[in-house]
């Protein structure tokens, strides 16, 4: 068994009327979106940091940079890349939000859906919360979004 831990925050760009706030491969229409020079998909990148945890070969900067030069701004893209040096099967997967918006519950069975079928394992392996963290941050004030994610594997 390994267990590894992925980290992803983003601020959000108030300013871009045009992209789309995407967490965990899901839209979430009228929010504000992710600065970002991908789509900014925190949930996505915490994972993909997970996964490099566990196979030691990071995909997030100089491979995910070299992708996004070339238009390839899809964090799905990133995080599947990163699952070409997994060799282990995928036991469970917890992720952690911390965010005052957008609310994470309505979507929250959604995003479980959407991950479970990125990484083919079943919904049941996989766990969200989600939390405003009281407001003592800059991502509970409402300023972007932070994301754990913690993956276990054999």
């Amino acid at each position: 068994m390994k267990v590894a831990i992925g980290q992803d925050s983003h601020r959000f760009d108030f300013e871009d009327k045009e992209k789309k706030l995407i967490l965990g491969g899901v839209v979430f229409e009228n929010e504000t979106p992710c600065s970002a020079n991908s789509d900014g998909d925190a949930i996505l990148h915490a994972i993909t940091n997970a996964v490099s945890g566990i196979t030691g070969k990071n995909i997030l900067g100089k491979v995910a940079d070299e992708m996004c030069k070339n238009g390839i701004k899809d964090s799905k893209v990133y995080l599947q890349e990163a699952l070409k040096y997994l060799n282990e099967k995928i036991v469970h997967l917890s992720i952690a939000i911390e965010c005052k918006t957008p609310k994470i519950e309505p979507k929250r069975e959604e995003i479980v859906k959407s991950i479970a079928e990125i990484l083919n394992i079943s919904e049941q392996q996989v766990g969200i919360t989600a939390t405003t963290g009281e407001g003592l941050t800059e991502f509970g004030k409402g300023n972007g979004v932070s994301v754990f994610a913690c993956i276990t594997v054999e």
